[in-house]
Parts: structure tokens; C-alpha cells; sequence
């Protein structure tokens, strides 16, 4: 275990949806993983963008999985923005909640006065994700930005991975409002490092290391507060998306699961790898045989370098590898 990945750091941020769950089913291997870093000793956190659900809840929802976790573990989006507000906003301030109760609640113990409808008093409108989220919602959160109010996006993830696949999550809910108001929101989440420092700031973690399935929000927010990260191809982050990754969307290590946290760190960083030569001009040439997520280290570091993304394979086995990561 000592030249396992999850060693060389002292506290292991997981992202939620798409990393741990799909909705109300756990991805295979995640509760094992987690116990696997508590049992080494390394602190675990949970950061989700997902503003929908307290802490408590969150909670609960990772029991009922199979993961045993407590309320200071968990880092959401609305506290995030709540912590915003704090910021920026005097005590008391009326706060037009688009979102669910357990928002409100946050905007309340955060020592503002929660409201559903705009009116003259209202300073800040705070928009997280909510199923019930509708047309009436928005527009009241339209009227108040138009006339001033400070607006806090919770988040801005464009879908929502769940067991039913990809849905529209609360960064198209805000697109309408940018839309409509030709405004840009206060970005509480990720992938602004808020959240994350917070967490490892809560386990007291000099080296953490965050882990999640998006580039957009958990590697970019990684990036952000300078820590190394983890890309987990179990939610919505693919190996198309990671060629052409920005750099500030780059993660350090790539994995197909939580499993790979007890893995060998040295065959989980990006760069290139044994088996795999990849020759880079007006595309990438993949020559050897080896694993599919092996060549695809191989190649993000050859396209992060060269800006070539367009993948030809060169010999069966590289065929096969290539066509399995869907570059084909």
C-alpha cells in the first residue's frame, strides 16, 4: 500500500455525482475504495457542486449506498455560496432563493432572510440546482437581477450525471438567466477553489487530493487551488474530452474508477508509458500494445504537448486500444 496512490496524500476530496453515485446507484467499487483511504489514516471529504441536498442529507444518501460518512465530511455548493453572500451582503439582507428548502436553510443560517418572491428588498438572488426549478422561479430571479440584485450561482454543471444518464443540471438554468438578463452570476462552486480549500483546510490536509469526473468543474477547480487531481472516466469526463483539455483543465493522474486509488501511483500519471509510442505531427500516431487507459496517459500527454488530438493507430493492437477508448 505504501506506493499506492491515495499514500502520498493526507486527504483524499471526492466529487459526488458521477464519481461515487449515478443517482440512487453506487458506482462499483467506490464504498470499498473510500474505506480503503480511511483505513490508511488519509482524511476523506466530499465535495459536491450538487446544491439540492444538506449536508445531512448527503449523508444519509451515502449510507443508504454503503459508504458511512458524518455531516463535517460534506462540502456543497450551497454552503459554498452561502459563504458568499456572507462576504458581501449585510446582516439580515433578503436573499431571493431559486433552489430547494435545504438552499434556503443555508441562506438562513448564514443570517439572511430567505425570500421566493422579488421585491424592493431584495439584495441577492442564490440559484442552485432543484427538480421543482421553474419558469415562475426564474423569473422572479430575473426581475431582481435586472434591477441590481447580486446574483450567486451555487454552480454551473451544464447536466446532472444519474442513473438514467446525463440531465439538465443547474448551469442550464443559469445559461436561461444569463440569457435573459445578459448577466454573469458570482460563481460559488467549483470550479472556483472555494470548496476545495475549505475542505482540506476542515481535515487539516497539507497535500490533498481531489477526485472527480468532470474537467470542468472538479479537475479545473483542482487546478485552481493548486492541488493535484484525479480524472475518473465513471461520470462524464471522456477520453475525446481529455485530449483537447485546457490546461486548466488537466488533471495529474487518469483512471477509470475510484478502485485506482490503492493502484500504483506511478502507472496512473499522465505522460508516457511503457508498451505505447506515440509520434506526434498533424496527428498522433499510437504504436505497441498495452492497456487502453495506458495509451490514452500516453496520448493526453502527447496531445497536451504537441496540441495534435487526431488519434491514427499503427498496427492491430493499437486498433483495438484505440477503438476501445472511442478515438477510433
Amino acid at each position: 500500500m505504501s506506493d499506492a496512490l491515495l499514500a502520498g496524500y493526507d486527504a483524499v476530496l471526492f466529487d459526488l455525482d458521477g464519481t461515487v453515485y449515478h443517482g440512487t446507484q453506487v458506482i462499483a467499487g467506490a464504498p470499498e475504495a473510500v474505506e480503503a483511504v480511511r483505513e490508511h489514516g488519509t482524511a476523506v471529504r466530499f465535495v459536491t457542486n450538487n446544491a439540492s441536498k444538506a449536508p445531512g442529507d448527503v449523508v444519509a444518501h451515502l449510507r443508504e449506498l454503503g459508504l458511512p460518512a458524518e455531516s463535517s465530511e460534506v462540502h456543497t455548493s450551497a454552503q459554498a455560496a452561502a459563504a458568499v453572500l456572507g462576504g458581501r451582503l449585510p446582516a439580515g439582507a433578503e436573499v431571493l432563493v431559486v433552489g430547494t428548502e435545504s438552499l434556503a436553510a443555508e441562506v438562513r443560517g448564514a443570517g439572511f432572510t430567505p425570500v421566493r418572491e422579488n421585491g424592493p428588498g431584495v439584495a441577492a438572488v442564490v440559484q442552485g440546482h432543484s427538480p421543482d426549478n421553474a419558469w415562475a422561479d426564474l423569473a422572479e430571479a430575473c426581475l431582481a437581477i435586472r434591477t441590481g440584485a447580486l446574483w450567486v450561482a451555487c454552480n454551473v454543471d451544464a447536466t446532472l450525471p444519474t442513473e438514467r444518464g446525463l440531465l439538465p443540471g443547474n448551469g442550464s438554468m443559469v445559461a436561461a438567466l444569463r440569457t435573459a438578463t445578459d448577466t454573469e452570476p458570482v460563481v460559488a462552486g467549483k470550479p472556483q477553489p472555494l470548496l476545495f480549500e475549505t475542505a482540506a483546510r476542515s481535515a487539516g490536509a497539507a497535500r490533498p487530493l481531489v477526485v472527480g469526473d468532470r474537467l470542468d468543474t472538479d479537475i479545473a477547480g483542482a487546478v485552481a487551488a493548486g492541488v493535484d487531481s484525479l480524472a475518473v472516466l465513471s461520470g462524464v469526463a471522456t477520453p475525446a474530452g481529455l485530449l483537447t483539455a485546457v490546461a486548466a483543465e488537466r488533471p495529474t493522474h487518469l483512471a477509470a474508477d475510484l478502485t485506482a486509488l490503492t493502484q500504483p501511483a506511478g502507472g496512473l500519471k499522465i505522460g508516457p508509458r511503457p508498451g505505447w509510442e506515440i509520434t506526434a505531427g498533424d496527428e498522433l500516431v499510437a504504436a505497441g500494445r498495452g492497456g487502453p487507459l495506458d495509451l490514452l496517459r500516453a496520448l493526453c500527454h502527447a496531445a497536451w504537448e504537441t496540441g495534435a488530438t487526431t488519434v491514427r493507430a499503427d498496427g492491430d493492437a493499437a486498433a483495438a486500444a484505440v477503438a476501445e477508448l472511442g478515438l477510433a
